[in-house]
């Protein structure tokens, strides 16, 4: 019989590890993770980027961390998961307009949704609606942001599942391709999440330099 502190430790989860997240929920824990940061504002920190990426790799077997993942369930959950979040966290904000964001005291969440509004207004809404997908929090804070800001259902829902699609299967497929394709990549796969996640905020970074550059021009 195994011991309560054993099975405390094998219950405990570290929601920011990919995966061990994927150890402890599976395919169903990928669906649940992605509605919960494109849909819900607590969902914010949680790790989609490596998530997908990490998943995706486990499809292939190349790990030796003991967890094996389908590849078509996963696209399946992958998918469901980003554009079922993504519409309700639209809905969210239209129904409840900015009073969510207001209550909020996280910081990181107040500057992504300043990102989200400026890239509405510099972008236009398809462009904005595809960009925020690639953008941690971003990606969060836009859906109800659009929602709040009267962005048009059906722009929103076009271009929200067209990025959906391609940030959600693109990641997976992407850790699929490179454990099929290279040897013990169980190795690397650490710095692998760490650059996917760095590319990852370039986008913000670059939108970041604008809006400084813009800010001096108007000053000088």
């Amino acid at each position: 019989m195994a011991h309560p502190s054993d099975l405390s430790s094998q219950l405990a989860v570290n929601v920011l590890d990919a995966h061990s997240l994927l150890a402890a929920f599976g395919v169903l824990g990928v669906g649940v993770v992605l509605f919960a940061e494109t849909g819900l504002l607590i969902g914010f920190f949680l790790p989609g980027d490596s998530l997908l990426f990490t998943a995706g790799l486990l499809c292939t077997g190349a790990s030796d961390r003991g967890v094996h993942l389908s590849l078509g369930p996963l696209l399946a959950a992958a998918a469901v998961g980003a554009l079922a979040g993504s519409q309700c966290g639209y809905l969210l904000g239209r129904k409840a307009g900015g009073a969510l964001l207001a209550r909020s005291r996280s910081a990181r969440l107040h500057e992504g949704a300043e990102r989200a509004e400026e890239l509405l207004e510099r972008y236009g809404h398809a462009k904005a609606i595809m960009l925020a997908r690639f953008v941690p929090v971003v990606r969060t804070v836009l859906n109800p942001m659009a929602g709040a800001l009267g962005v048009p259902a059906r722009t929103f829902t076009l271009w929200q599942v067209t990025g959906g699609l391609v940030w959600s299967l693109g990641l997976t497929l992407a850790g699929y391709a490179l454990g099929s394709s290279i040897p013990n990549v169980d190795k690397y796969l650490l710095p692998l999440i760490a650059l996917i996640v760095l590319v990852s905020l370039i986008p913000l970074a670059a939108e970041v330099l604008r809006s400084r550059k813009a800010a001096k021009e108007a000053r000088g």
